[in-house]
């Protein structure tokens, strides 16, 4: 999936599903670079919302992401024009707003994060994402829209009432479904499978293809994301960095397990 990346903007738009993954826990650079050298993704989140990722953290994320040529965004609590507008600065090429609650909230997400026209997003251009300074002016201003990737998370029942107006947000790109927080808030935790989560999952499907947006999830399992390939999913993300590596743990462990039995 690598080689010269389009946008995750250009990417959403394309007929086959955005593979992307997490980072949180484990933020080291060259786990980026090896997850982009697998292969098997098309973009890295990083988790500032549950995880310690900070400005640092996040430019060196990024640099290493710019250098093996895979996309990245951030998720995030976004409460003020500061906190979303640092992240892009720091060289990510989106931003997720965790635990929407509203469509005036992505409306804040949009205005602090694009400029003029579309927002008004703080100026300065001496980040990453302008050059350290040296690339400024109208390029900068139109570059920045048009790379950046606005997304907003559906992870509770205020979100879900209200997505098809957060999806007729002018500016947003995706509306990204959290299916463990929507169903603890549809008092249904952890039965993603539930007749109450699948209608969920089409509202927001629906709201998001009607407004001519993507949608995505965290899928549980094969069978979930091909529910939600069924249903126009543009965003699949497949796993996180502690998965991997208790993965990893457990599938090494288990060819050696038989012989160091044998030695106690």
């Amino acid at each position: 999936m690598n080689g010269k990346p389009m946008t995750l903007r250009e990417q959403l738009k394309q007929a086959k599903p955005v593979i992307c993954c997490a980072m949180g826990q484990l933020r080291d650079p060259k786990l980026v670079e090896m997850i982009a050298q697998s292969g098997n993704y098309d973009a890295i989140w990083f988790d500032q919302e549950h995880a310690g990722w900070t400005s640092k953290d996040i430019e060196e994320g990024t640099r290493a992401a710019r250098g093996a040529n895979i996309n990245t965004f951030v998720r995030l609590p976004v409460t003020d024009y500061a906190s979303a507008m640092r992240p892009l600065e720091a060289g990510a090429d989106g931003i997720m707003a965790s635990m929407v609650r509203s469509a005036a909230e992505v409306e804040n997400l949009v205005r602090w994060s694009r400029f003029h026209p579309e927002g008004l997003r703080g100026v300065n251009g001496t980040g990453v994402d302008g050059s350290y300074g040296s690339y400024g002016g109208a390029e900068y201003f139109a570059n920045a829209n048009k790379k950046t990737m606005l997304a907003a998370q559906v992870e509770c029942i205020e979100a879900l009432e209200q997505v098809e107006g957060m999806a007729a947000v002018k500016g947003l790109d995706l509306l990204f479904i959290g299916p463990a927080d929507l169903s603890q808030s549809l008092g249904i935790p952890g039965q993603w499978d539930h007749p109450l989560m699948k209608e969920a999952t089409k509202r927001v499907a629906k709201a998001a293809h009607a407004n001519g947006i993507a949608w995505g999830i965290l899928p549980r399992d094969p069978d979930h994301a091909s529910f939600c390939l069924e249903y126009g999913c543009n965003l699949l993300s497949l796993g996180m960095d502690v998965w991997f590596f208790q993965h990893g743990l457990k599938s090494y462990w288990s060819v050696w397990k038989d012989l160091v039995s044998k030695t106690k």
